[in-house]
């Protein structure tokens, strides 16, 4: 549509100014004189969760499409993993021996978002979940490099606030985990899941079962922490009962470091269907 179309008749924002200036009466003052897109109650019920699904899904691509990012570098990973400095405060001695990679993490945005700077840092922008632990380190590493991160945030009763390190103008908040998942994915070029819990697993899971049918095209999916994942997931047990096939174990691979993670990225050669 054209800008001329476009202005052609009133801008919604000058209806809400201009609304907000009308004479307080019983009538102005009712639920239903309201304008509909400036109305929080009437947004909120549960007969616009179509609408609101919508909305969290147009926000963030209208943005990330104004900023010109054209794809991501996916960081996956508990928020609870401890920055080493502070690993004397983790909860348990196993989480404090995995406060490594976090640094780790924050080594590996940053050579991303070095490598990304060079064509302009609009493809393969770091983005977490926003939040502390793995997350706190993806951001921080884009920021020692000089660029910028993308967060995507969701509404926790322990997680309120973005880390210090992202980037404002590239941090969203979300009520659907749904949504906020999708936009994880669908500029993904690649998948890196570091050690976490619930969230974490849910997000590494998503990806395989999309990669697996076909849903999403095969993409680098590197775990950080070979002997994390190989305790809690028994990937073997999975082919061996038959509930996955062989080929399937092959859609990821394990990683240590950085640098390793690096490497595999830019030699990846996905496994044949």
């Amino acid at each position: 549509m054209s800008d001329r179309a476009q202005h052609r008749f009133p801008k919604a924002d000058e209806d809400i100014r201009q609304s907000r200036g009308v004479p307080d009466t019983p009538q102005t003052r009712a639920p239903s004189y309201r304008l509909a897109f400036a109305d929080d109650e009437f947004l909120c019920r549960d007969e616009l969760r179509p609408v609101r699904l919508q909305l969290e899904l147009l926000k963030p691509e209208m943005t990330l499409a104004e900023a010109g990012i054209t794809s991501t570098i996916v960081m996956f990973g508990g928020a609870r993993i401890p920055d080493p400095e502070e690993k004397a405060t983790a909860r348990t001695e196993t989480l404090a021996g995995l406060s490594h990679y976090y640094a780790e993490a924050e080594e590996f945005a940053r050579l991303c978002t070095l490598k990304s700077l060079k064509t302009g840092g609009t493809e393969d922008v770091i983005i977490t979940g926003g939040g502390p632990g793995v997350m706190e380190a993806g951001c921080k590493g884009a920021e020692r490099a000089g660029g910028k991160s993308i967060s995507l945030n969701i509404v926790l009763p322990h997680e309120q606030a973005p880390n210090s390190y992202a980037s404002p103008e590239l941090c969203f908040n979300f009520h659907y985990f749904a949504i906020r998942k999708m936009h994880f994915l669908m500029r993904a070029k690649a998948i890196t899941v570091f050690p976490g819990g619930f969230g974490t697993l849910d997000e590494l899971f998503e990806t395989l079962t999309l990669v697996q049918t076909q849903r999403m095209a095969p993409l680098p999916i590197l775990l950080f922490g070979e002997a994390f994942w190989r305790s809690i997931i028994n990937w073997e047990a999975l082919a061996d009962a038959g509930t996955i096939s062989d080929e399937d174990i092959k859609l990821f691979r394990f990683v240590e470091t950085a640098d390793e993670a690096m490497t595999l990225m830019e030699n990846w050669e996905p496994v044949e269907g």
